[in-house]
């Protein structure tokens, strides 16, 4: 695997590969790397020739008083986790690098999907996101990206923005990666205490007590979020939000809406958890 943190360098060494038709697949990352990170490296080697990890902590995406200093930098761990996984090339660009011109730029927007949820609890956090992938996709010029279906918003925002200015990129989503207490796996949970950690999985058991009752044909939206949010409640979480969302838009869910996403973000102790299930409805039963 070969490191690099220039764009230029990157465009070079990338340049033979295309001249060659070699299909080339992104996984943007801001490190401290985990096994599911590794395993959208492994979807995208299913997808393309040839793979670019990127490794950049994006100050654009952190609001006020979030921990933008205090994130986990790990680079010498994540360089070997990537080489095993079979990654061809790593860019670890400067934030100079990244934004030569300082914070005050052009900055992409995506409406709707990035106003609600997370969104709104965090103002500016995905025009962060969808500026550095923009550049992120200007600077390697991918034929496919591979992200995680963890931050679920996040997703679906990359979606629409690839569809609203034309990237010809193809946009693979991979399952969460779960820890085998079905804890979603995050970066965030090395914040948790010892016993947050034991405590943290019941936001899982929330949501998934939610899709259970959808799935049985239970139509109360408030009564099955209320039942899990007294869950959330017993075991020590504040909930940020719980919500029910069409799973395609983000919208709120209509008659004819068939997939649903439950969402759900509470903080344990400091650190803040996402983690989210999707759920196929039979409409002709409900």
């Amino acid at each position: 695997m070969k490191t690099l943190n220039t764009i230029k360098a990157m465009r070079e060494a990338l340049s033979p590969y295309r001249q060659a038709n070699k299909r080339i697949a992104l996984v943007p990352t801001m490190g401290n790397l985990h096994a599911g990170h590794l395993s959208l490296v492994e979807e995208a080697l299913k997808q393309a020739d040839i793979v670019v990890t990127t490794i950049f902590v994006n100050p654009m995406q952190f609001g006020v008083n979030e921990d933008l200093d205090s994130y986990p930098r790990t680079l010498d761990a994540d360089k070997q986790k990537l080489a095993s996984a079979g990654n061809h090339f790593l860019l670890t660009p400067s934030v100079t690098e990244v934004y030569p011109n300082g914070m005050n730029q052009t900055t992409v927007h995506v409406p709707g999907c990035t106003e609600c949820l997370c969104g709104e609890k965090r103002p500016g956090h995905f025009d962060g996101v969808s500026t550095v992938v923009t550049k992120l996709f200007n600077m390697i010029q991918p034929d496919v990206a591979v992200f995680g279906k963890k931050d679920y918003q996040q997703l679906t925002t990359i979606r629409k923005m690839v569809v609203d200015l034309c990237f010809p990129i193809e946009i693979i989503g991979v399952e969460t990666g779960r820890e085998a207490d079905d804890l979603a796996m995050s970066s965030r949970n090395g914040y948790l205490s010892g016993p947050e950690r034991t405590k943290a999985p019941a936001l899982y058991q929330a949501l998934n007590q939610v899709r259970s009752t959808l799935l049985a044909g239970e139509t109360s939206y408030s009564k099955m979020l209320n039942t899990a949010q007294q869950s959330l409640d017993e075991a020590g979480f504040i909930a940020d939000y719980l919500e029910i969302r069409d799973a395609d838009t983000l919208e709120t869910v209509s008659k004819n809406s068939a997939r649903l996403v439950i969402l759900g973000a509470a903080f344990m102790g400091k650190t803040r958890l996402i983690d989210n299930l999707t759920v196929e409805l039979n409409l002709s039963k409900v």
